[in-house]
């Protein structure tokens, strides 16, 4: 006998996975205890790792009838169904008996080296770690700002980093290799690099402030801008506070520009001596993957937090 589908439990079982974003086929999601990984095969295929990224698929957190994992301690959310969240992400990610190890980050060029008896009780300050000690699952939060995941295949050393637009600015990503070379003796043609959503160049909208950090760093920033960078990073704009007020009568609103913020970091990667072939980005764009990603950009103190997570088995 054939049982006729009832209409709202069909529509819920839809919305409890949307439609999978366009990936590069070194990326897929896998669906594992409720939630949702994204991962880099290349990492995905060394056999003493584990890694992925979050998505906002699943979890206990609640808000507004969504059932998402939120992975940060937030305002708006439980603490206790963000620690459940943890657990089934490192268990998604066969990490469940791993110690879970974050930092406090503060928007830095600060790298934490970490020694499994030496981890401390309380996340230390800082915006990128690395460890070649085995048990430490390495945790970065975004909610637009760039993950990267780093993988020594030689000498079994990982890193993890969090780069906004100041820790970018700063070469977060280059001062992070540079730290594996120095501590571990790393050589950068050994390094695999993964880097998960965050926001993109079609959504982040900047101001003159970022341009002209930018533009006293690198004679190459202009590839990471779309709009008028030339006369924004020179300081021949406007001061930008004029942001906070509105257009006067007859005025123009200062010009703004779109930066590419991944772009800058895979240029660092580059830079630093990792090869171009083994710097996997996914391309996703937080800001416009609503149903899959936290974006702070769009969603503001509503949103939750994604994690990017590497560790030694």
């Amino acid at each position: 006998m054939n049982r006729i589908a009832n209409p709202r439990t069909t529509a819920r079982r839809r919305a409890s996975l949307p439609a999978s974003p366009h990936l590069p086929p070194e990326w897929k999601l896998r669906r594992r205890g409720g939630v949702v990984v994204l991962e880099s095969l290349p990492l995905a295929r060394i056999p003493w790792l584990v890694h992925g990224f979050s998505t906002r698929v699943g979890g206990a957190s609640l808000r507004d009838g969504e059932r998402m994992l939120n992975l940060g301690y937030v305002e708006w959310d439980d603490r206790a169904h963000v620690a459940e969240n943890r657990q089934k992400f490192a268990r998604a990610l066969g990490a469940g008996a791993m110690q879970w190890t974050g930092m406090r980050q503060f928007h830095s060029s600060t790298v934490r080296i970490l020694r499994r008896d030496s981890s401390p009780p309380t996340p230390c300050r800082g915006d990128a770690m690395a460890t070649r000690a085995h048990g430490l699952l390495l945790a970065v939060q975004t909610a637009d700002c760039v993950p990267i995941l780093l993988a020594d295949v030689r000498k079994r050393i990982v890193a993890a980093i969090h780069a906004g637009w100041r820790g970018t600015a700063a070469r977060i990503a280059q001062k992070t290799v540079g730290d594996l070379r120095m501590r571990f003796g790393t050589r950068s043609a050994d390094l695999v690099a993964a880097i998960g959503p965050s926001i993109r160049g079609c959504c982040y909208e900047v101001g003159p402030d970022v341009a002209h950090e930018f533009g006293s760093q690198f004679a190459e920033a202009h590839q990471w801008f779309d709009g008028p960078f030339a006369s924004l990073s020179t300081g021949d704009e406007p001061t930008p506070f004029l942001w906070l007020q509105f257009d006067p009568p007859g005025h123009d609103r200062p010009k703004r520009v779109n930066l590419d913020l991944a772009a800058a970091n895979r240029w660092q990667l580059e830079a630093a001596g990792v090869p171009s072939g083994r710097i996997y980005s996914c391309g996703l764009c937080t800001s416009c993957h609503a149903d899959w990603l936290f974006s702070y950009r769009r969603e503001g103190q509503r949103t939750g937090r994604l994690v990017g997570a590497i560790g030694i088995r």
